[in-house]
């Protein structure tokens, strides 16, 4: 536990807190770009929560036992960025001077792995609060499997700043109700309830009573008056870490850009600069020491600083702590400190099939199904489940019990029908660290992940997710069911990796990749129904999958006339349609193209050998949009795609109607052959 907060003297405090109201108007005026009113308004509940309340050592930002703090307001960053810089983080003066501009440290938003001391990138409101979950999901998991008696190794709490903007955006629904039923006591946040937005008072769109909501979810609540008060905000926190069955909720009142005699309380001061008259009529109105910008008295900086040595203390005790962990668990501290890496266990692979020579017909799903449970009987950090879909997407692990409350050190999470939480919460595990985490659903619902996804991408998290049912081939559900544009829409995302495997080898192999995967987000998109068998001692390995693409079956003269290139479920129909066009005497080679993104990757050279850009004829085959494939197949290609919405009927009739089909590939390559002849 922390110890408690110890007073200082209220001029003292006053100035510290003054310090943040200076440098967020100051810097946000040096940039004429930012949020100046709520970091002022919060100021108070920064200085206390940063200097006494949050376990944390600026002299090591990266320290695996520090609380987790989380600006969800990500507008707000001048808080963050005057924090970081006072209690002593490696963040100068000068950094705040360059807020906002390029290759500053002090971005728009906070931005992980940019800024030291910055746990989370934020700015899509709902975005942070939906991160601390899986932030304390993860701190509670590890505290099950390796805490010991009188060795509570993992033991930090998470908080995260939130506004009203946050609790209005749909996911804070999806994660609070989450949280709530699953007990974490560990959890915090402080809703910075100001009543402003943008538009003005937020009496124009809400009239919600967020602590009547926050008490149907089974969380804790207390409200804070006056938000500038230190005592209530430190009676708060106190109540809120003896709460140890449900997270807790701190509502807040505040004034926006309190201490500014004219904006005070303005949606004004939400977005834009306060103006150099007002910052000097908001100086004198605070009876700040000097009106130099950027000017932090010697006193106050010292005061802050002493958060270091505090960071330090409560660090060497907890190595201490972790030294006689060590020597009376040697095996479990060598595993926590390889999950905390990032490392996969040595033999975490040992038990995937090859699949070299499968004779059933099943579903990528199926495979894929077959595949997680071969890892997950080796990887013990490996997390996760599905939004309510877990039969369907084949994402159960196998005798492992649910991760709740009751039962802490289970591994498969039960979101229940809440994708976009289940995507920021996934990000929230990966960020914290230690738990190797995925989630499921179909590909159609992506689209309710997609804000979480692309933060995933931005922030290179290895999280994985399995979408499956993922084209017309799922069937009578119809089109509302079908995904089309879903899978060009995912590959347009920076630094996504797309994985469409074709079979069982290629689904194994789409699994190693993702595991293997540091720097970034995975898909796997995964059908319905059953994909042709490749026996894997005929056709070429699929280790070629790391390749993005590849040849699967070539030209019988090797001087291809037709390039067939597909990827999924559609290598079947392709595969049918080159065994066709070489019998009527047109050399066709059939390239398998599980992965735009590891395509990408590889030299032009390489590319160039795959899709031979002078072959007469190069024809796609995807059942789906056919929008963004001209980028491999030149002007002269063609592609056979679905460039409308599906429709309800069997599997086998959409494919037929929709001209995905061999015959219409024969077909289309043929003429298009003729014309170029």
């Amino acid at each position: 536990m922390h110890e408690p907060p110890t007073s200082l003297p209220e001029t003292a405090d006053q100035l510290c807190i003054d310090a943040i109201k200076v440098l967020s108007m100051d810097a946000v005026q040096n940039a004429n770009s930012g949020h100046p009113g709520t970091p002022m308004a919060l100021a108070p509940v920064g200085y206390l929560l940063w200097t006494k309340y949050l376990k944390h050592n600026p002299n090591n930002p990266t320290w695996v036992d520090r609380d987790r703090f989380v600006l969800s307001v990500g507008h707000a960053s001048m808080l963050l960025y005057s924090l970081l810089y006072l209690t002593g983080y490696d963040l100068s003066l000068e950094d705040l001077k360059t807020f906002r501009q390029w290759e500053s440290k002090t971005p728009g938003h906070p931005e992980v792995h940019h800024t030291p001391g910055v746990e989370t990138t934020t700015g899509p409101l709902g975005q942070g609060i939906s991160n601390s979950v899986g932030m304390a999901l993860a701190e509670r998991w590890l505290a099950s499997r390796f805490n010991r008696d009188g060795y509570d190794v993992i033991d930090h709490y998470t908080y995260a700043l939130c506004s009203d903007g946050d609790l209005m955006e749909g996911v804070s629904h999806e994660v609070a109700e989450f949280a709530g039923h699953q007990k974490l006591g560990k959890l915090v946040w402080i809703f910075d309830d100001n009543h402003i937005t943008i538009e003005g008072n937020t009496s124009l769109t809400s009239s919600t009573d967020q602590i009547d909501r926050f008490k149907s979810y089974q969380w804790h609540t207390t409200c804070v008056e006056d938000g500038s008060n230190l005592d209530q905000i430190s009676e708060a926190f106190s109540l809120a870490k003896s709460e140890t069955e449900r997270p807790s909720l701190i509502v807040l009142k505040t004034r926006i850009a309190e201490g500014s005699p004219n904006k005070v309380d303005k949606s004004s001061a939400h977005g834009s600069p306060l103006g150099l008259e007002e910052i000097e009529a908001t100086k004198n109105n605070i009876g700040y020491p000097s009106h130099e910008p950027f000017y932090v008295d010697s006193q106050s900086l010292k005061t802050w600083r002493r958060t270091a040595d505090r960071g330090d203390t409560l660090e060497d005790d907890w190595n201490e702590l972790f030294e006689s962990y060590t020597n009376m668990y040697p095996e479990l501290a060598k595993e926590y400190l390889e999950m905390m890496r990032g490392d996969l266990p040595q033999d975490w692979s040992i038990e995937i099939p090859n699949y070299s020579n499968v004779q059933e017909t099943k579903a990528t799903r199926s495979w894929s199904g077959e595949v997680l449970q071969a890892i997950a009987a080796n990887c013990p950090n490996l997390i996760g489940g599905s939004a309510d879909l877990g039969p369907s997407n084949m994402t159960d692990i196998n005798g492992a019990s649910n991760l709740d409350h009751e039962t802490p050190e289970g591994r498969v999470l039960r979101f229940g029908i809440r994708e976009h939480g289940m995507a920021g919460i996934m990000n929230g595990l990966a960020l914290h660290g230690g738990i190797q985490p995925f989630g499921g659903t179909f590909l159609i619902f992506s689209d309710y992940m997609r804000p979480s996804i692309r933060l995933a991408a931005l922030m290179n998290l290895p999280v994985k997710y399995v979408f499956t049912h993922d084209s017309i081939g799922l069937g009578e559900d119809g089109p509302t069911h079908q995904p089309v544009e879903q899978l060009m829409t995912l590959r347009a995302i920076p630094n996504l990796l797309d994985l469409r495997p074709a079979d069982a080898a290629e689904t194994a192999m789409a699994w190693r990749i993702a595991m293997e995967r540091t720097n970034g987000p995975t898909f796997l998109s995964l059908t319905r129904q059953g994909v042709v068998p490749l026996n894997r001692t005929t056709f070429p390995k699929a280790e070629a999958t790391r390749f993005g693409a590849y040849v699967l079956a070539e030209a019988s003269t090797r001087t291809p006339q037709v390039v067939l290139i597909a990827s999924g479920s559609e290598i079947e129909i392709a595969l049918e349609a080159r065994e066709i066009l070489e019998k009527t005497g047109i050399d066709t080679r059939l390239v398998s193209m599980p992965s735009w993104y590891l395509f990408s990757q590889q030299t032009k050279e390489y590319q160039d050998s795959i899709l031979l850009p002078d072959c007469p004829v190069q024809v796609a085959i995807e059942a789906g949009s056919s929008f963004g494939w001209y980028r491999w197949i030149g002007s002269r290609g063609l592609v056979i795609g679905l460039d409308r919405f599906g429709a309800s009927a069997p599997s086998e009739d959409l494919f037929d109607q929709f001209g995905i089909k061999v015959s219409n590939i024969v077909e289309k390559a043929t003429e298009a052959l003729k014309r170029y002849t």
